[in-house]
């Protein structure tokens, strides 16, 4: 095993040094954390919204149509991959990233402004669900574009510390979104949040966003794009990932498949959980919430640095056997001692195995793509897997819980998922030892 992370980190490396890479990185995060404060507002607002726009005889019901439209929204990754990715490589990373975040903010505003379903029927819960698309789409293209533009402007020896800001500018989101969702929550009533208040949760989104957007309009290409685009950039990144690429894609499908379910589940979905399932109050929740996020923010640059030095292999198939370890365990602790500090201390232990699985990956994958295809590639195996076994996880757990008539369900689909995780991780590393330098 030791010999795998060397091989993998040896292909793809810039022929020159980049120079300090803060401001790209710093840009890069900004606009990262914006997207993903847009995208997890909605999960934490999932009871309000169902409420409001999918009313059913039902809370149970109500609450099932709207994390399913949060599902939706991941429907339209893999699209927003397919196109924004190979934009990323045809015109590059600057361009895609700034696209991504203009259509984020369309979709944003359609649901801050959305009429309810008793202000105007049908068509209300039709325009949650194209702006849920708008904004999946947008999220589709984020990360390939952000992870390859903090990696090409990254000294090669540090690609998996830069890369892993990604990771830690999500964290940053979470904190946002949950001290927003927590701040509301506490000011407000219940009636007060269901007229308007959740609205202002979206704004905040909305108004910052042109920040975003401005930031990103004045960053930099990388230095290896600059490269390939003075050459002749791949006119077809997609056909070259799908046909010369296809093992590692597959492969790394695999590789996010179970720490993308362990980060749906205990992150964007606990605070429905804690609040439904364990009846404690919602602040309370969104405070844990932030607790995940903050951990996160702070160790996600760790791990990656971890991933450096002692290869991302290493460090994964252990964070991700860690997970498969310790998801019951976590949710037996819940249900037994239902808690603010139990959900405190359990959400605080989740934020560093997110940190800990899902910090080295960014590397991970941006080292198996070469730069012409690397938006490509990194687009699609992380948002296809985000999709299969992130983005519908709130609504395979809610029926699971309901089917099984167990508090537990959740946890035996993060375990499910770890396996296939840790057995891509070993096919990978296995794979790339047999290769050898590219």
């Amino acid at each position: 095993m030791s010999s795998q992370p060397r091989t993998l980190e040896t292909r793809s490396l810039p022929v020159s040094k980049p120079g300090n890479p803060w401001k790209e990185i710093c840009a890069a995060s900004i606009g990262n954390a914006l997207e993903f404060y847009d995208l997890l507002i909605y999960g934490y607002f999932a009871i309000v919204i169902g409420k409001l726009f999918f009313p059913a005889a039902d809370e149970t019901t109500s609450l099932l149509l709207s994390v399913g439209t949060f599902g939706i929204s991941f429907v339209m990754r893999p699209l927003g991959a397919i196109v924004l990715g190979s934009y990323a490589d045809r015109a590059g990373r600057k361009a895609s990233l700034t696209v991504s975040i203009f259509v984020m903010m369309i979709g944003t505003a359609m649901i801050a402004f959305a009429p309810t379903y008793a202000q105007i029927g049908i068509a209300s819960p039709l325009i949650v669900i194209v702006a849920r698309m708008l904004q999946g789409f947008s999220t589709g293209g984020e990360f390939g574009a952000a992870t390859a533009f903090m990696v090409e402007h990254a000294d090669a020896k540090r690609r998996g510390f830069f890369a892993s800001w990604q990771l830690s500018t999500q964290g940053l989101a979470t904190v946002l979104a949950a001290g927003v969702s927590a701040l509301l929550s506490f000011t407000l009533t219940e009636n007060q949040l269901d007229d308007w208040g959740w609205r202002l949760a979206f704004g905040v989104g909305l108004l910052i966003g042109p920040v975003g957007l401005y930031i990103r309009s004045q960053i930099d290409e990388t230095p290896e794009f600059k490269k390939i685009a003075a050459a002749k950039p791949e006119q077809s990144p997609l056909k070259v990932v799908l046909v010369r690429d296809r093992i590692n894609l597959l492969l790394g499908i695999g590789v996010v498949s179970g720490a993308t379910a362990f980060n749906y589940v205990h992150k964007l979905y606990m605070p429905t959980y804690a609040l439904k399932q364990l009846h404690i109050p919602a602040t309370s929740s969104f405070l844990s919430a932030m607790v995940t996020g903050l951990v996160l923010m702070i160790s996600a640059p760790l791990f990656g640095a971890l991933s450096d030095r002692y290869g991302r292999f290493r460090v994964l198939s252990m964070a991700m056997l860690t997970i498969a370890c310790t998801s019951y365990p976590l949710f037996l602790l819940l249900t037994t001692w239902p808690t603010v500090g139990t959900l405190m201390l359990v959400q605080g232990l989740v934020g560093i195995l997110i940190a800990a699985c899902l910090g080295p990956i960014p590397a991970m994958l941006s080292d198996i793509f070469p730069t012409s295809t690397r938006g490509t590639g990194l687009a699609l195996s992380y948002n296809f897997s985000v999709t299969l076994f992130g983005g519908f996880a709130p609504l395979i757990v809610t029926w699971m819980i309901a089917f099984t008539e167990s508090k537990l369900a959740p946890s035996f689909y993060v375990m499910a998922t770890a396996l296939i995780s840790i057995a891509a991780v070993l096919a990978l590393g296995r794979r790339m030892a047999r290769r050898g330098p590219a």
